[in-house]
């Protein structure tokens, strides 16, 4: 059980909250860090007062039930904050890159570069070696790209032509058709998002040619080796968190209008409310 003292928003949250896939009344959310009050019954997994990142549904709350394999421990010189933005944004980009085949010398290319899984790709793909290719919506989105690691950032994919080996794109609609077109042969496009929310039309044989693939994603499976990989390495500073927004989750509602219309770089924090729950756990002897 974990005393929830901070949450991340994503995406996918809204779409949760908006599509119906969440029934009404269930809690959101996927992000969550803070610190163990009562420890695994089995024995397994952190103490009590260990502070812990997870990834696991209903994160939007003061107190979650987490498994064990689904989160990692906080290395001391990382704050819970910068912790908290890791779960779906980072697993989501190591994964989706670990899948495509990422290795040096390939040509990546991430499109919606600036959002959360964005960056983190950025910043996973050049340390792993690869050519970065960073794109993003407007001129406004592109600060702090070229530091994070990649060698080029395009304004959508205006001037791109050379073929790329590896496309993580999140954008969807038409620019997920012009990644397809950019793929070379025997390269990977893996689908981790869809913001356009506008659909993707193939031309007639656009799927006829060489071998190239194009990969739905979803992060599946216990996170917590992953996470523990992605504290570490924010905890050393070989990859940064940049967080965009951060405040009370009071104000939800702000956050989401404000990742909604693409005016966060990074991701968004939301800090969790000390109420009434917050009480110890009597034990089974009380």
């Amino acid at each position: 059980m974990v005393d929830v003292s901070h949450a991340s928003l994503n995406y996918g949250d809204l779409n949760d909250a908006r599509s119906g896939r969440v029934p009404v009344g269930a809690v959101l959310g996927s992000d969550a860090a803070g610190a163990v009050v009562q420890a695994a019954a089995d024995g397994t997994g952190p103490a009590v007062g260990t502070q812990v990142v997870a990834l696991t549904s209903g994160a939007f709350a003061e107190r979650v039930a987490i498994d064990v394999g689904a989160l990692a421990g906080i290395p001391k010189n990382l704050e819970p904050a910068q912790a908290v933005a890791l779960p779906v944004a980072g697993v989501a980009a190591l994964r989706s890159l670990r899948a495509a085949g990422l290795g040096p010398g390939k040509r990546v290319l991430i499109t919606g570069a600036s959002g959360g899984v964005g960056r983190f790709a950025v910043q996973l793909a050049a340390r792993a070696g690869a050519h970065v290719i960073a794109s993003v919506g407007s001129a406004t989105r592109r600060e702090g790209l070229a530091e994070a690691g990649a060698g080029e950032v395009l304004i959508g994919l205006e001037g791109l032509q050379r073929p790329v080996d590896v496309v993580i794109d999140s954008v969807g609609g038409p620019q997920l058709v012009a990644a397809w077109n950019l793929l070379a042969p025997g390269g990977s496009v893996q689908s981790v998002g869809w913001t356009s929310g506008e659909p993707a039309v193939f031309p007639p044989y656009a799927t006829v040619g060489p071998a190239k693939s194009l990969t739905s994603f979803v992060i599946e499976g216990d996170a917590g080796a992953d996470l523990a990989v992605l504290t570490e390495l924010a905890a050393e500073g070989a990859v940064t968190v940049e967080i965009g927004w951060q405040g009370s989750w009071d104000r939800f509602n702000e956050a989401a209008e404000a990742l909604r219309g693409r005016r966060i770089p990074g991701k968004a924090v939301l800090e969790v409310a000390r109420g009434e729950l917050h009480a110890p756990i009597p034990s089974p002897q009380d």
